[in-house]
């Protein structure tokens, strides 16, 4: 009987071992969760709406590390003053809001929301705030550019070795064979320049030759139309960066918003949304973006599916976890 005790007594030792030996391979060897992609938003918010849904979408993305945003073009102070009530309305008051060089002014349509709270923040300049950022993470850091180029003219003009260690830039900008208007319903009119290479084609073109990979997201992929019912599905959900949103829909003034900006942080979350290729782009002192013989200098997606994106993005924002 004794004899038996002490055999059963080895037996389950044994499985013990056996199980905890499995239990330390599988933790070993489990997959771990992809650190969050490092990323710094420069934008035109304020002047048409699509950068605040853009914004939006970044703030309720956890796979995202957001280092900082940074204004370009026209008024970047009363940007940054929208930005830092649009981050403290959501909760996000800790992310630093960086001003870049003005510019010639602009229709900012969406002044009240950005002034009505006191001015109490202070702004470091944008361009000198993505460089530190750059040489704090070098090769690891995105820069999502959803407005005209004047900061990334300003860095490399700056300090062009230090720009180069950016992972890559992701760029809402450029018209390849679509330009404004042609949605698959009726003729296409071909490409135009479009509003973020036209106000800066020379930063456009340093961008291109400066060595960093480019993600390009043109005309022809982000004419996402944010029609009645989809805005209904998002203003009546009331939480605060649909609040926020609505808001700023109302003073923006217009119908029905093209969200060309929001493709950027969607195809960085899912990039199915948006296939790239490879092409070698051009960009003339017009703002055309052509194509040309050569080797690629940027990868583009010239097609995109509006409904699978907004089956994705209306979803995440609608969704009630935490932001990030």
């Amino acid at each position: 009987m004794k004899l038996t005790r002490i055999l059963l007594s080895l037996l389950f030792l044994a499985c013990s071992v056996a199980v905890c030996g499995r239990c330390f391979a599988q933790a070993a060897f489990a997959p771990t969760a992809a650190a969050p992609e490092q990323v710094i938003i420069d934008t035109d918010i304020g002047d048409d709406i699509d950068d605040a849904f853009a914004v939006a979408l970044a703030l309720r993305s956890p796979e995202l590390r957001i280092l900082g945003f940074t204004t370009t073009f026209g008024d970047t102070a009363l940007r940054a003053k929208l930005l830092d009530r649009l981050l403290a309305d959501t909760g996000h008051a800790e992310i630093p809001v960086a001003v870049g060089v003005p510019t010639k002014a602009t229709s900012f349509t969406q002044q009240r929301y950005a002034l009505a709270r006191p001015d109490t923040k202070q702004h470091e300049n944008a361009a000198g705030f993505i460089l530190r950022q750059i040489r704090n993470a070098p090769h690891q850091i995105t820069l999502i550019a959803i407005g005209p180029l004047v900061n990334v003219g300003a860095m490399i003009d700056k300090d062009p070795a230090t720009f180069r260690k950016l992972k890559r830039v992701v760029l809402m900008g450029g018209s390849i064979d679509r330009g404004y208007g042609d949605l698959d319903y009726g003729p296409v009119h071909g490409p135009q320049p479009e509003w973020n290479i036209l106000n800066d084609p020379t930063s456009a073109q340093k961008l291109l030759d400066s060595g960093v990979p480019v993600y390009m997201l043109p005309l022809d992929s982000t004419q996402l139309k944010l029609d009645e019912v989809k805005r209904a599905l998002l203003f009546r959900q009331g939480n605060a960066y649909t609040d926020a949103l609505a808001v700023l829909y109302f003073q923006w003034g217009q119908q029905t918003p093209t969200l060309f900006d929001p493709m950027t942080i969607a195809w960085l979350l899912k990039p199915s949304l948006c296939e790239m290729e490879p092409i070698r782009i051009r960009v003339d002192d017009k703002g055309f973006t052509r194509r040309e013989a050569g080797a690629p200098n940027a990868q583009v997606c010239l097609s995109s599916n509006s409904e699978e994106f907004f089956r994705f993005y209306i979803p995440r924002l609608l969704s009630a976890e935490p932001g990030r």
